[in-house]
This record gives C-alpha cells, structure tokens and sequence, in this order.
C-alpha cells in the first residue's frame, strides 16, 4: 500500500556542494538535509528512521531495515543521484519500495 512518508526539504539543493561549502565529495549536508524529514511516523503509527553515518545510509520502517551506500565511483558524482541510488538499495534490502514524485516521498511496504 503506497503511504505518504513526507515532503521533500525545499532547502535541501542549497545545500548541494555547489552551494555551500561541502569538501566532502558526497554532498554530506545536501544528504543530511534531505534525510530529515523522513525521520517521522506513518499514519498507521509505524516509526520510519532514515540516517547517514559515513558513506552508509540506514532505512528502518518499523521493523524492516536495509542499508545502501553512497557509491561515488560506481554511481556518480553528482550528490543527488548518489543519495537516491543508495536510498533505492536501502529500501531493496529492507523489502520495501520508496518513491520519489512531485516534491514527496512515497513508501510502498508489502502486506
């Protein structure tokens, strides 16, 4: 069932290296900005918790977890797709599905 998790930071792209002063070479504050959001609660009460420590990137939906790493070299370079190619293999691992459209983020957890 596809449940809204939350809305995409709007300030989240001035914070893009290009932007701001991130020498990190993964886009650690772009990352970290749009993260936060989806620290919350779906509807039904099911706690979702999405973090990055290091290159790593956390997806919990209640009890279903999955990681996926920022691959600079495999992926890209460009921040953005780094972060939704590892939110992808995050989801994919926890055996949910997360989608991204028009500004708001979708989960999809199978019953």
């Amino acid at each position: 069932m596809k449940t809204k998790l939350c809305d995409l930071n709007p300030a989240a792209p001035g914070r893009l290296p290009a932007h701001s002063e991130d020498k990190s070479g993964i886009g650690v504050h772009y990352v970290d900005a749009y993260l936060k959001p989806m620290n919350t609660k779906l509807p039904d009460g099911t706690a979702v918790k999405c973090k990055r420590r290091g290159l790593k990137i956390t997806l919990t939906v209640g009890a279903k977890k999955g990681d996926g790493l920022m691959r600079r070299l495999e992926v890209s370079r460009d921040p953005v797709a780094m972060l939704d190619a590892a939110l992808q293999e995050a989801a994919h691992a926890a055996g949910i599905e997360l989608i991204v459209e028009d500004g708001v983020v979708f989960v999809d957890a199978p019953v």
